[in-house]
């Protein structure tokens, strides 16, 4: 069997959350006997066929960009080649490039996909987008919902329940890198072994400015990890607001952030709009055992962090709740150690990467049959 994944970016080039999952899923069928290509795109000096964790990563020359869409006109004749060879296409949405693809090349093969999230911002481009989004989701032979919440709150998934199933993301600890001694204490040198964390892309969903707004008037150090787009003016809210407990680490190599992860009090995760679709650096934060704050917005955030039970629950855009809440941690440091023992065994029971990888395998013989 070969599977062809097609998303604008990928792993080791990109590690993003879903680029997190495909590569979990390629290398993890690859151990199955599965054959996996996976095509992207990419600036033309990074052009070219790689070879990772037993699977093949293909990226096209990336042409321009629309609305924070990459398209390319190689990935036409890539994406041909490639899709011949294969048993079934898996596509992740959304990525309104990838279903003008499908669509031109007229697919004739089984299809895939992992709808990972609603499209939230682009209003007024999504009117636009809508008629072709719907002929490409309609088209398609299976959608993957990456958690029961989401499922249950997306309109668009309703419309298409007959043919959805949830496999949740899962992870593989052992994939992740054992933070060496020296780095661990460098890392606890700059910071207290108390501090709360938030690891991710530094972008408009994920709710920074209300973790900024939540922390005046307290002194709970808040370290930051990743860096993006929003990233100037966040730093500019801190500096408006003199607030001296928070610090921006930049985006970090993976034994630094992992070294954090092992140190933290507790993971802070405040997205707050559905773009958040599941929150991998928050199931990163239960696989090393530590409580976590979410916000309750209908998505797979609130299927990791049960609330009172893994960690605390507190509305989006409420930095008075948020406040409360990293207040109640930090004051309650037994119920913490105890909420984070229970998200590590919720990780172990829900989030192993084997599950996933198991419940993909058997979808792709189904899907075959």
């Amino acid at each position: 069997m070969r599977i062809l994944h097609f998303y604008k970016t990928a792993h080791p080039y990109s590690m993003g959350g879903i680029e997190q999952v495909i590569h979990q899923i390629a290398r993890g069928v690859s151990k199955l006997g599965v054959q996996t290509d996976v095509l992207s795109l990419a600036p033309s000096h990074l052009t070219g066929t790689l070879e990772t964790d037993g699977y093949l990563t293909h990226r096209a020359r990336l042409g321009f960009q629309i609305a924070s869409t990459p398209f390319s006109l190689s990935a036409f004749g890539h994406f041909s080649q490639l899709a011949k060879k294969a048993d079934i296409i898996h596509y992740h949405f959304p990525w309104p490039f990838m279903d003008m693809v499908h669509i031109a090349t007229r697919v004739n093969k089984p299809t895939v996909v992992t709808y990972h999230s609603d499209i939230i911002k682009q209003k007024h481009l999504l009117k636009l987008y809508r008629p072709l989004k719907n002929r490409f989701l309609a088209s398609v032979d299976r959608i993957i919902a990456t958690s029961p919440n989401y499922l249950e709150t997306s309109k668009v998934l309703a419309k298409y329940a007959d043919k959805v199933d949830v496999i949740p993301i899962g992870l593989d600890k052992e994939t992740y890198p054992t933070p060496i001694p020296a780095r661990l204490q460098y890392w606890r040198e700059q910071f207290s072994s108390k501090f709360f964390l938030f690891v991710g892309v530094l972008r408009y969903y994920k709710g920074l400015h209300i973790l900024i707004e939540a922390a005046k008037g307290t002194d709970y150090p808040i370290v930051i990890v990743g860096s993006g787009p929003i990233e100037t003016e966040l730093k500019e809210q801190v500096a408006q607001l003199g607030l001296r407990n928070i610090h921006f680490l930049g985006k970090l190599h993976d034994e630094d952030k992992i070294a954090l992860l092992t140190l933290c009090y507790a993971v802070v995760f405040p997205s707050h709009l559905r773009s958040e679709a599941f929150g991998i650096s928050l199931l990163e934060g239960a696989m090393y055992g530590k409580p976590m704050i979410s916000s309750e917005i209908g998505s797979g955030t609130t299927f990791i962090n049960i609330a009172g039970d893994t960690g605390l629950v507190i509305p989006p855009s409420d930095p008075i709740a948020l406040r409360h809440a990293m207040q109640y941690l930090w004051e309650h440091p037994e119920h913490a150690l105890e909420m984070g023992r229970r998200a590590e065994e919720r990780y172990w029971k829900h989030f192993m990467a084997d599950q996933m990888v198991k419940s993909y395998a058997d979808l792709y013989r189904e899907v075959l049959r």
